[in-house]
């Protein structure tokens, strides 16, 4: 008889390496994300982070855990959250996910984080696509995600964040066109 092994947050922060843990499931994350993986990350964090000058109770935070519940811990490449007020890791639904997409990650990040995010009523989900300099926005509409639409050099204001974030994905993507 075959046993499938079930994991908790208690063995996840004993974990070496960089995981996730998704309903008891192991999950290891990639490498080191690509450099431009990487400065698309920082230049939406800077970008998002320059207009919370006004708005002391929320901050953009890159790969920091986000703990939903002692099965399913996950790890966005960026998350807007407001009035978070525990130290190690989120516990309350960010108001906006970012997950930028790689290969090795984007099923998990377009099925499995998609459906878990929606659950845990995340207002915006966006998953950005480095090699087509594009994202893809999804706004939780009731129980569902809606797509906003497909960005590359248009704009989109997050209308019900804590803060009425902008983004400008001509401005964030603009040193990565050739």
């Amino acid at each position: 008889m075959c046993a499938i092994e079930y994991y908790t947050y208690q063995d996840y922060v004993k974990w070496e390496g960089d995981w996730e843990l998704i309903r008891g499931m192991p999950m290891a994350m990639s490498p080191a994300p690509m450099r431009k993986h990487q400065s698309i990350a920082s230049e939406m964090i800077r970008y998002i982070g320059n207009q919370l000058d006004k708005c002391p109770f929320c901050e953009v935070l890159g790969e920091v855990d986000y703990k939903i519940n002692d099965d399913t811990v996950l790890r966005p490449d960026i998350a807007l959250t407001c009035g978070e007020t525990h130290d190690a890791y989120l516990t309350k639904a960010p108001e906006i996910i970012v997950e930028i997409i790689s290969p090795s990650t984007a099923k998990r990040d377009e099925k499995y984080k998609f459906e878990i995010y929606e659950a845990e009523k995340v207002k915006y989900y966006i998953l950005v696509y480095p090699d087509a300099l594009s994202a893809k926005i999804y706004k939780l509409d009731g129980k569902e995600y809606d797509k906003q639409g497909d960005f590359s050099k248009e704009s989109y204001k997050f209308e019900e964040t804590s803060c009425g974030i902008e983004l400008d994905f001509e401005k964030v993507f603009k040193r990565f066109r050739k």
